[in-house]
């Protein structure tokens, strides 16, 4: 009698099941997971289907399973999601399911740890590094072994010599304690009326069991996280999982001891800074139910829950939540996704809404869930418009004179400022004033960024870096060279001529070494052992600063300028985000915007603090245009390593696409970014009606097109954030 077959999906680029014989001793279902050979190696995959009729002359051919993990099955929800997901994407499913199996080498039961402790006599021959891990091990505590050589900045070979000379023995280290479920009674919070109103809206939700989504539209400072952590409550109560997805690993510092005050505990982690051993255990705790509650980036979105019953989208507006790479998909909008699969209800949270969610939310489809106040009593930011074709700094500096007055003043006061500026290094062009001769990227179409902390001069697409020269290396001129632009680097050295006595830091992305630094330079902050705050994006997102009530925005008009549909949008939220950071918890927030265009209508609307007169503009602007949410865009990105051979298969591909006239294919035309390192970019539009099936159109557009060969790729982004 053949023996049973069942269709396998493995983790690879590949769209399609292979078949797989299941061995007489093993029992296998549906979302089992297993080892099986592929090619001449054992990879881990999952069971998608039973194969009721496979091809008995292949039967024979067939390989058997190789193992059945011991680990829970992954439900058919989740499976149903992985297949939605890369049919909207036009992803693999084998990469959108390699997503829901990021523990690698790790699955499985977890290894027993290994310590070492002190426990003879110190050996005849001694060294530096041998004397090093003695002083640390004289405690006489058992020290895990990696932990113990990171600390003392050895390697373990000095370890291993230690316990053959008898010097340190070597024990198992006790398994960590089970992770204790939060209490959704912990601590109660002292709500506002307007809050008690939003709270209770949350629970209602959250207990109803079924998919809604609502969006928690709160200013800067109303107090959104409490008021969705009643959600999660709710949800703790009824013995469920819940999702929090936060668009940056740097915004999880804060937020774990926000959470622990409430519920006890801290939750589980799930963000790409986790130790593979981290990884695994916690990957384990969600699929067996152990961990109710998780916060994470957008990967969690695809981690196998055992009961999953809400999922919240905190700052759900960030362009982070896109993934850029592999599958392109958008995480806010795969939650909705996920939601509607699985059931559940979906909370979106933001100060500043995307057009989309705006839009949703008007139009009934979302809950919309206000807090027009801040909780407390504070006021919302005072902002103003620095017209710097009038008063502005004078040649060579950023500052103006306003500003630098009311830094001073806010100085004097005890207090803190905050100067923004979305560009990092210290310049982003040099140029030699002998020649004219300009910095660019050897293998992209791109100026070098000078970063004078590092001496280098960087490529900020592709990390291509140089030390920077003290002679030009076109005409050979000393000391010719000229920063041109301000980056946060040249801004700190500004600042530090104006205010000599002020503590200043800059909070960049490229000189963050670690989350660890990072969330050690915002308790700097936090604690009042910093004057002045230089940053980037990086400070826009979520933090609380106790004693900042001045943001002064360097050059308010950076973001509008690129070609990107979503400019005006991207740059209103950006700016109300980071002017939100002021005046949050004692005197009167104020916010300088520097800019050249004060008559643009993302001013306008900021000092007036009128967010429903932009969001009117926008959306009627996107509905003329036919932009999303009104229509749908998808975006093909040619690639190859000669600029012919790009342009020549995007007109191929263009050629190929079927006729329809719900569709308007725009391009090819070489991208803004046009070389990326050192292959050449076309790029292809795609504009449909709201209601057309794009992803359908592509597959079939796909079918019939010409195929890459070569050093020739193709991506295709659906709903792209992205115009470079």
């Amino acid at each position: 009698m053949a023996r049973r077959v069942v269709d396998v999906l493995v983790p690879v680029a590949l769209n399609q099941t292979y078949s797989y014989r299941v061995p007489d001793d093993m029992e296998l279902k549906p979302g089992d997971v297993v080892g099986v050979p592929l090619g001449a190696r054992e990879v881990i995959a999952v069971v998608w289907a039973d194969n009721h009729n496979p091809d008995p002359r292949l039967h024979n051919r067939l390989k058997d399973v190789g193992e059945k993990f011991d680990v829970p099955s992954l439900k058919a929800e989740l499976r149903h999601f992985v297949d939605w997901v890369a049919n909207y994407t036009l992803s693999s499913r084998g990469m959108v399911m390699r997503m829901t199996l990021r523990m690698g080498e790790h699955l499985g039961p977890e290894r027993v740890r290994l310590g070492v402790r002190l426990v003879g006599e110190p050996p005849q021959r001694m060294t530096p590094a041998r004397r090093r891990i003695i002083d640390l091990l004289s405690d006489g505590l058992l020290h895990g072994k990696s932990d113990a050589a990171r600390e003392a900045g050895v390697s373990t070979s000095v370890i291993d010599g230690l316990v053959d000379e008898g010097t340190l023995s070597v024990e198992p280290l006790p398994r960590e304690l089970p992770m204790q479920p939060p209490d959704a009674d912990f601590a109660q919070p002292d709500f506002s009326d307007q809050q008690k109103t939003a709270a209770d809206s949350m629970r209602a939700l959250a207990a109803a069991d079924k998919f809604q989504v609502a969006l928690v539209d709160g200013v800067t400072g109303s107090g959104k996280t409490e008021v969705y952590f009643e959600a999660v409550a709710e949800i703790i109560r009824c013995g469920k999982q819940a999702l929090i997805m936060m668009p940056e690993i740097a915004l999880t510092g804060q937020f774990l001891d926000r959470f622990e005050q409430r519920f006890g505990v801290r939750p589980i982690e799930w963000h790409s800074e986790l130790t593979p051993r981290t990884r695994a255990r916690n990957w384990a705790a969600v699929a067996a139910g152990e961990a109710q509650i998780v916060v994470g980036a957008r990967s969690a979105l695809f981690l196998p829950y055992a009961d999953l019953g809400l999922i919240i989208v905190d700052e759900e507006h960030d362009q982070a939540y896109k993934q850029s790479d592999g599958a392109h998909y958008h995480a806010r909008d795969m939650a909705v996704v996920r939601g509607h699969i699985a059931k559940i209800p979906v909370v979106l949270a933001s100060a500043t809404p995307s057009v989309e969610t705006e839009v949703n939310a008007r139009s009934g489809r979302y809950q919309r869930v206000a807090l027009p106040s801040r909780f407390g009593g504070q006021h919302m930011p005072h902002i103003e418009a620095i017209d710097l074709k009038q008063g502005g700094p004078q040649r060579g500096h950023f500052i103006s004179p306003r500003l630098a007055e009311e830094v001073k003043i806010a100085i004097e006061r005890k207090e803190q400022a905050l100067l923004f500026l979305n560009r990092r290094g210290y310049a982003p062009l040099t140029l030699c004033r002998a020649c004219g001769h300009r910095f660019s990227c050897n293998i992209c179409d791109a100026w070098l960024v000078d970063h004078r902390f590092r001496g280098r001069l960087v490529c900020h697409h592709c990390g291509f870096s140089v030390h920077r020269p003290h002679t030009c290396p076109q005409c050979g001129a000393e000391e010719s060279l000229a920063a041109i632009g301000p980056g946060v680097e040249r801004l700190q050295e500004e600042a530090q001529a104006l205010f000599p006595e002020a503590r200043t830091l800059v909070l960049s992305s490229d000189l963050i070494t670690s989350i660890e630094t990072m969330r050690a330079e915002l308790n700097e902050i936090a604690e009042g052992r910093v004057d002045i705050i230089i940053g980037t994006q990086l400070v826009a997102k979520g933090h609380n600063f106790p004693r900042l009530n001045l943001v002064g925005v360097v050059d308010a008009d950076l973001g509008l300028g690129n070609g990107d549909p979503r400019a005006a949008e991207r740059t209103f939220q950006l700016l109300n985000q980071v002017i939100g950071r002021a005046g949050r918890e004692q005197g009167r927030g104020i916010g300088f915007l520097q800019t050249h265009q004060p008559e643009h209508p993302v001013m306008k609307a900021l000092v007036a603090s009128d967010r429903k007169a932009f969001y009117d503009s926008e959306i009627e602007a996107r509905e003329r245009a036919g932009y999303p949410p009104f229509g749908r865009l998808a975006s093909l990105i040619i690639a190859a390593g000669d600029r012919p051979g790009a342009e020549g298969f995007a007109r191929q591909l263009a050629a190929a696409a079927p006729r329809d006239e719900s569709v308007l294919v725009l391009g090819p035309a070489e991208a803004p970014l046009a070389v990326i390192k050192g292959r050449y970019r076309f790029r292809l539009l795609v504009k449909s009606t709201r209601s057309f099936d794009l992803s359908g159109y592509l597959r079939r557009w796909m079918e019939q097109a010409p195929k890459t060969k070569g050093s020739l790729t193709l991506e295709i982004d659906v709903d792209p954030q992205s115009f470079l």
